[in-house]
């Protein structure tokens, strides 16, 4: 065997295998989601990145559009509105006229009875966003021996709470100094 006949025979066995090749299914190598010819062709046409780049940086913008880009706008009549509510909350003669949004009666309670009920309206009072509430406790007139115990008591709350603030006696006709009324902070 010569060496044009092992040509001949590796020529006749790539023949064979091609033909094998074309007897299999297709399969594609193309990558998923790349563009196909038809596709890359049709961009051919269009702007690249880098030219849309440019033509962005050649735009000229208006200074003061560009600042209010960068800086955003204020809305001055919303600031004083907002400072007008933060002043009036501080006004200690609105604040005492103001109308309570909840109250509670402690007549009749015990002194840890009491305790445990306002500790409970009041987180219920925060809890439901209400500024200002009224606790309402009596004289002490019916109070057995010398001394009133829940308004000394409600002082103590009033005091020891961390959400609760001023607070004062409201006129004779809402209960004087049977009652409470307090602003939650």
């Amino acid at each position: 065997m010569d060496f044009g006949d092992i040509l001949n025979q590796w020529d006749a066995s790539q023949k064979a295998s091609r033909k094998e090749k074309k007897s299999q299914p297709q399969v594609s190598h193309k990558k998923p989601n790349a563009l196909t010819k038809e596709e890359r062709e049709a961009l051919k046409g269009g702007p690249t990145n880098e030219e849309i780049m440019e033509a962005e940086a050649k735009v000229r913008i208006n200074p003061m559009e560009l600042w209010l880009r960068r800086y955003g706008t204020t809305d001055k009549d919303a600031l004083a509105d907002e400072y007008r509510e933060r002043t009036k909350m501080e006004s200690r003669e609105y604040l005492r006229t103001m109308p309570p949004d909840a109250r509670i009666d402690l007549h009749g309670l015990t002194r840890d009875d009491a305790w445990a009920r306002l500790d409970r309206f009041v987180a219920d009072s925060i809890r439901r966003g209400f500024k200002k509430i009224l606790i309402v406790h009596g004289k002490g007139v019916h109070s057995h021996g010398s001394d009133p115990v829940l308004g000394p008591m409600v002082r103590t709350f009033i005091e020891r709470h961390a959400n609760l603030g001023t607070s004062g006696h409201p006129d004779h006709n809402h209960g004087g100094t049977g009652a409470t009324w307090v602003i939650i902070k």
